[in-house]
């Protein structure tokens, strides 16, 4: 579904001066709060260790200065993840290139989502991370690195000993956990997998004290109804970008 250097994340703050919800700032809200211990960077802009993921987020997207700093941050693996909300004028910063750019939508749940563990699902740790990079190489769920387990509880159905499907937490702005990369094996579709394994996640982050939220590609139509059947909402429309330092 996207490319594994394109976030699928709100993660660019507003003009300076602006409010914002947590949500519209995910990266950063994450990356200065519960995410503070993977961040690399300082007041401006911060970003994930490559291994973990390739997001990244700015303090204020008018300022020069957050942007030079971010470009220092990736010298040396050039890609980073970016997105911002769908119909803000944004431009390209200097000392970066647009790489890519993916309409995506952003949900969040509401009460009407029923959440509950599922008993087939089991705890994928940094020893499944390989076979779980594998699923999400044929399924494409969005971005996926070797440590990108360590963001959060990270559940997976294994069929004959085999992942077949998972599904995990990603951004953590505070109060609120993104569930993502919602993956089943393609011989293992239409049974079900992946809705029980958000609801499962969803009940992990719910008895946090957390609010789920999730993203995905606009195009995605199929996804989209599903979520909203089970009980999410459409919050906003994202540009998902992919930004090459220069």
């Amino acid at each position: 579904m996207f490319d594994a250097c394109v976030t699928t994340l709100p993660s660019l703050a507003p003009t300076t001066g602006e409010v914002a919800h947590p949500l519209d700032r995910a990266a950063w809200s994450a990356l200065t709060g519960p995410h503070a211990s993977f961040a690399l960077g300082g007041d401006r802009a911060r970003r994930y260790p490559a291994d973990v993921s390739p997001f990244a987020a700015v303090a204020a997207d008018d300022d020069p200065l957050a942007w030079a700093e971010l470009r220092a941050l990736y010298a040396t693996d050039k890609l980073a993840g970016l997105a911002v909300p769908a119909g803000r004028p944004w431009s390209v910063p200097s000392g970066w290139a647009l790489e890519g750019e993916v309409p995506g939508v952003q949900l969040v749940s509401t009460d009407a989502l029923r959440s509950y563990p599922d008993e087939e699902a089991v705890v994928l740790g940094p020893a499944d991370a390989a076979e779980a990079s594998d699923l999400v190489a044929r399924t494409e769920p969005g971005p996926f690195r070797p440590r990108t387990v360590e963001l959060g509880t990270y559940l997976g159905i294994r069929r004959e000993g085999r992942l077949v499907a998972m599904a995990g937490e990603r951004l953590h702005p505070e109060g609120w956990t993104e569930i993502s990369a919602v993956c089943t094996d393609p011989a293992y579709r239409r049974q079900g997998l992946a809705t029980g394994l958000v609801r499962a996640v969803a009940d992990v982050v719910r008895e946090r004290g957390d609010v789920p939220f999730l993203h995905t590609s606009a195009a995605n139509t199929r996804a989209i109804r599903l979520y909203l059947a089970m009980g999410f909402d459409l919050r906003t429309e994202v540009r998902f970008l992919s930004l090459r330092a220069v």
